[in-house]
């Protein structure tokens, strides 16, 4: 093989593996929104497609004429630290109210391919106000309709809905305001991602709480699998063990062997599951850290992930880093504020909004969120233990010559 030839190769194994690590960071690229990472998947999305389909069972829906790639991303497991989070400065996450405005909204976008503000706010009215079980939509109230906006401007993200003429934000300031919206019901409806639809589980309003985690395992529910995780057939077995294996490795910041079953750790551990596990790492462009007590799939470019950790970029990050350093066993959160009392006092210019009383608890409570999400700590009987994965991040020393972290 040629020089030349060698280069290609090697420039395309960069780019499927680049191709890979974009669409676990962000499921849905569109065209319009980001055109240099939806060509790239669009020419390499047949080994991309397989990549998915061998190592995750997750399907990759790449659409050229209408522009976007979307990866059904299955797992029957609710992940609190991803919320939708609302397009404005803080990002606070949605609350319950706009989550279910996004429903409505939702469905009564695929009744209208070209709609105004205001007459989406009046059928979400009329939707809310003929449903027993949701609040009437008010109109009247700008609180209701910041929610509105919310829920629009995070379906604009997505591409679901383009704004033709006016502005979004100008419906939290008045009800009249004159906003025109085409809609894209072909990608809306490809953003609910579940093998069973809700609507067929036919369960009563009042059970939905009760029955919660029973309907997110129906829902998810692949077919594919048969009964593999009650004892199906064998090829059915090891491929529900392979991809539920690796769903995790590429989803999760670490996988502990002590959070698998029985089975998922054998077959981790057996020649087929290693080999496997090396070859999805370099096929992905991952360096996969083995240890005793888990597996890391480490992106050493940082692209599949929309969390960095360490990270001085975010408060709560830098002060995770700094009290783990500290910790060398299970603690209360009394010694981390003790702790974080002390970074306080030895770092007057840092952290600044956390210097009115109580602030030493808040940032131990974001601080330990952090150790949360990133599976370094976890939290029982009310105290708070490290995880191995934490002895990574070992802080060699602190200085700095503007009394800042």
């Amino acid at each position: 093989m040629s020089q030349l030839a060698n280069q290609l190769v090697i420039a395309e194994k960069e780019e499927v593996a680049r191709g890979i690590r974009l669409l676990l960071a962000q499921p849905l690229i569109a065209e319009r929104s980001t055109p240099e990472y939806f060509d790239l998947v669009r020419r390499r999305r047949e080994p991309i497609c397989l990549w998915f389909e061998r190592y995750c069972g997750w399907q990759l829906v790449v659409e050229p004429r209408l522009g976007y790639a979307r990866l059904f991303k299955v797992r029957a497991a609710a992940d609190p630290s991803r919320p939708a989070r609302r397009l404005r400065s803080g990002r606070a996450p949605f609350d319950r109210r706009r989550y279910v405005l996004l429903c409505v909204v939702a469905a009564e976008l695929l009744a209208v391919p070209v709609t105004t503000v205001g007459l989406l706010a009046d059928r979400v009215r009329q939707a809310t106000a003929a449903d027993d079980v949701l609040a009437a939509f008010d109109t009247a109230s700008r609180a209701e309709r910041m929610a509105f906006v919310d829920v629009l401007r995070l379906l604009e993200s997505y591409g679901v809905v383009e704004v033709v003429d006016g502005s979004t934000d100008a419906y939290v300031d008045s009800a009249e305001a004159k906003v025109l919206y085409q809609v894209d019901p072909t990608l809306l409806l490809r953003l609910l991602v579940v093998p069973v639809g809700p609507s067929q589980l036919a369960v009563p309003a009042e059970e939905v709480p009760l029955r919660f985690e029973e309907m997110l395992l129906a829902v998810s529910r692949e077919r594919r699998y048969g009964a593999a995780d009650d004892g199906g057939s064998e090829v059915q077995r090891n491929l529900w063990l392979r991809h539920s294996v690796f769903r995790r490795l590429v989803d999760d910041p670490v996988l502990y062997f002590d959070d698998l079953s029985v089975a998922e750790r054998g077959y981790l551990a057996s020649p087929t599951g290693r080999q496997l596990l090396r070859r999805a790492a370099a096929e992905g462009g991952f360096v996969a850290e083995e240890r005793a007590e888990g597996v890391l799939f480490v992106d050493p470019d940082g692209i599949a992930t929309d969390g960095r950790f360490p990270d001085d970029a975010s408060t709560a990050k830098v002060a995770a880093l700094l009290l783990l350093d500290g910790i060398d066993g299970a603690v209360s959160s009394e010694q981390l504020e003790v702790a974080a009392d002390a970074l306080l006092a030895r770092f007057p210019r840092w952290a600044k909004q956390y210097r009115d009383e109580g602030g030493a608890a808040h940032l131990v409570a974001d601080a330990v969120a952090v150790l949360l999400d990133f599976g370094l700590a976890r939290v029982a009987a009310g105290l708070v233990h490290p995880l191995p994965a934490a002895a990574r991040y070992a802080v060699a020393g602190t200085r700095s010559t503007e009394e800042t972290p």
